[in-house]
């Protein structure tokens, strides 16, 4: 599944809280570059009333953007950065606005660069695709406003040149903040599947031993029981109708036990370590044990999500829900894995926007996810088509 609508704050939500800080000093940064190359260019300015604008709206973005950006207000959504953005517009026409016909060198205006740097300190907060998107647009509004504006001393140059050297700050810092924020989600998917790995690998070795452990006490019973049983019987020369009712005992309780555990997955094993650890019933229903088609990272998606689910009273009791279907219309085609994770909320409810980020993580590990949280429940619902 394509991970271009991830973000930072989606995939690692904590190290999203503790970049909020980048944005303020974005902003401040901005609004001294606005300030320091207007009074370095003053004598270039014809309209000190637009001057004065241009800044006023740098503050307005960088305001915005440092609003926007608060743990509060998460998670930050694509049009947060498209009105920073245009607000920044603004004040780079603004700018121009206040030099036409006057502006000397075009390479000291602080418009382009301002956008640029508004563009990497959210960085954190949005997909790449929006950040690259966003510089490209603002650049080409940038590259029409300076393509058509005359000054004596720069008006031999090449349009071509003159809207590369303008919009160069915008677009360097707009691909600058879309490699970081492809890199970072990049980087932490594989870092998130390597951990998943190891867990479920030491996992597996620790069910392995229990379930090794399991079958040597299940032989010492059978051998308690079944051979002294069969010791008598052979002892004697015909067998009584006690004997043969003991046998069939015996051997529905051989039966039970091996069907009982081939029925058994780790998604069974998982709700039982649940109760065990947080005390709240986990209650699974998987009649085609549809639960083991999950790869490693699908497993481990619904492993952090029934573990967060359980803990800090989130929950009171959780049904989990595994089926294999047919869909007849949709993204998926073939048989299809259905869970669907429903909570009873209890004493502390999980916030929407957490629930979504375990959505997330789910669909960045090929699943088809939907969250949904009521005044009383909370679902999650999740799809995995197999061969």
């Amino acid at each position: 599944m394509s991970t271009r609508r991830l973000t930072q704050q989606d995939i690692d939500p904590v190290s999203g809280v503790a970049s909020a800080a980048i944005t303020p000093l974005g902003a401040l940064v901005a609004v001294a570059i606005s300030v320091s190359f207007t009074v370095a260019h003053w004598s270039e300015v014809v309209s000190p009333l637009a001057a004065g604008a241009a800044i006023v709206l740098v503050v307005i973005a960088g305001a915005y953007a440092t609003y926007a950006t608060r743990p509060s207000r998460a998670p930050v959504t694509p049009e947060r950065l498209w009105i920073v953005v245009v607000i920044g517009v603004g004040a780079a026409v603004a700018e121009y606005l206040s030099t036409i016909g006057n502006d000397r060198y075009i390479y000291d205006d602080f418009g382009p660069l301002v956008i640029g740097v508004l563009v990497v300190s959210l960085a954190p907060f949005c997909n790449w695709l929006s950040l690259l998107t966003a510089g490209v647009l603002a650049s080409g509004v940038l590259a029409v406003l300076i393509a058509g504006a005359a000054n004596p001393t720069w008006n031999e140059a090449p349009v071509a040149s003159k809207m590369f050297v303008y919009v160069a700050p915008t677009l360097t810092a707009s691909a600058a903040a879309a490699g970081y924020a492809w890199a970072i989600v990049q980087v932490t998917l594989e870092w998130q599947r390597t951990a998943n790995r190891v867990v479920l690998a030491r996992d597996t070795e620790l069910r392995a031993g229990l379930a090794r452990s399991g079958d040597h006490g299940r032989v010492a019973v059978l051998r308690r029981e079944v051979l002294p049983f069969l010791a008598s019987v052979l002892d004697q020369e015909r067998v009584s109708v006690a004997d043969a009712a003991r046998a069939r005992h015996l051997a529905d309780a051989l039966r039970a036990t091996l069907k009982s555990e081939i029925a058994s997955t780790w998604l069974g094993d998982l709700a039982g370590e649940l109760v065990r650890q947080h005390g709240i019933a986990v209650l699974v229903a998987d009649p085609d044990s549809a639960a083991s088609k999950l790869n490693e990272g699908q497993r481990a998606a619904l492993t952090a999500l029934l573990s967060w689910l359980t803990g800090d009273g989130r929950a009171q009791v959780v049904h989990v829900d595994v089926a294999v279907v047919r869909p007849e219309r949709g993204p998926l085609h073939g048989r299809v894995v259905v869970i669907e994770v429903l909570g009873r909320l209890g004493a502390e409810p999980p916030q929407r926007r957490v629930v979504e980020r375990f959505a997330s993580v789910a669909r960045a590990v090929g699943m088809v996810a939907v969250s949904e949280v009521t005044v009383e429940n909370v679902r999650v619902e999740l799809r995995h088509e197999i061969s």
